[in-house]
Formats: structure tokens, sequence, C-alpha cells
């Protein structure tokens, strides 16, 4: 069972599509969010001023996870339409109507549309068996036009594979191992 661990939508469960997704366990999750906000409080700010984006959304449980704690905005990208189907069913059901979910493969995203802020939190929960470096180089695509210089980026990676998923000029500022998978955080240099 997924379910929504704080905020507005505390509780609530998540449907899971039946096949093709993983969802983040609730206890690495948990963790996640609970570094994510450390983050935010050592720069002094509230989830109320985070743009955050949720790429390879799944079941829409981190960017879900991020509009119920208040994000501002909050975009989920997923390339199969079914699967972004249940992603709406789930905000509507959380009463978190205001999120928004892209039909479009997360890598490849067109250029950020002008109603949309650049952000400041990227989630990425990718198919492990995406290649490490083939992803650093589709996240570098994605900063440059969808995040800004100060964003977060947090990427879900198996922890048997050492290897940065971060762009090349990116910081890896912490790594955190929870059985089997491995979460990544990440800046950008700031040279």
């Amino acid at each position: 069972m997924t379910r929504i661990i704080a905020g507005s939508a505390k509780g609530h469960r998540l449907q899971v599509p039946r096949a093709g997704t993983r969802p983040t366990s609730d206890r690495v999750r948990e963790a996640m969010f609970s570094t994510i906000g450390s983050w935010l409080a050592s720069q002094d700010r509230p989830w109320s001023s985070v743009a955050a984006l949720d790429l390879f959304a799944g079941s829409g449980a981190l960017g879900l996870e991020a509009a119920s704690r208040g994000a501002e905005v909050t975009v989920l990208v997923e390339r199969n339409p079914r699967v972004a189907a249940v992603i709406r069913r789930n905000a509507q059901a959380c009463g978190l109507d205001h999120v928004r979910v892209l039909v479009a493969p997360a890598l490849s995203l067109p250029a950020r549309a002008g109603d949309l802020p650049p952000f400041d939190l990227c989630l990425v929960d990718p198919p492990y068996e995406l290649d490490a470096v083939e992803l650093g180089i589709g996240l570098a695509g994605i900063a440059t036009g969808w995040l800004n210089p100060q964003s977060l980026l947090v990427v879900e990676r198996p922890a048997g594979d050492p290897r940065s998923p971060l762009p090349a000029d990116w910081v890896v500022i912490d790594e955190r191992r929870y059985g089997d998978t491995c979460l990544w955080y990440g800046r950008m240099h700031q040279g």
C-alpha cells in the first residue's frame, strides 16, 4: 500500500498502476522528504515557496507528497497516458487538484511552458534499468530549461549501481542507502 505521509492529504492511499511502475516505499519517501525539509529549512524557505517537478511520476507518490506538504506548483511527468490518468485520479482523491500532469517522455521534455516557473525541486525515480550515465545526460538537458540554478535534484537508483546519475557538472551533496535503494541529492556546480 502506498500512501501520502504528511501534509493536507496525509494518510490517503494511492492507486498504483498494475504494471510498469515501482513506487518509492513509504520508508524511503519519508527519509527523502525529511532530507528535503532540512534543505528547505537551511534556506529559510517554506514549502509554499517551492515549485516541484516529478519526472517518471508513475503513481505520482513523490509529486503528490510534495503537493500535500504545500508546494506552490507541482508538475508530474509521465509518458504513459494510462498511468498519467491514475496520477490524475490520485490527485483528485487527495484533494490536490492544483497539480499538473504532463504526458511526455521525462528526458525529452519540450521547452518549459511560459506559465510554469523554473523548478526548485526535481524528484526523479526512473526505471532502475535506465543507465546512470544516460540518465545524467538526459537530466542535464532538463536542468538547462526547467530548473533554476539553486535547485535540488533528488534521484532514486538501485543501491548496487555506484555510478552517479547526476549531470556531469552537478555536485553530489549527499547519497543515502536504504536496503536496495539509493537516493542521490545534487545541486548545480556554482563556479
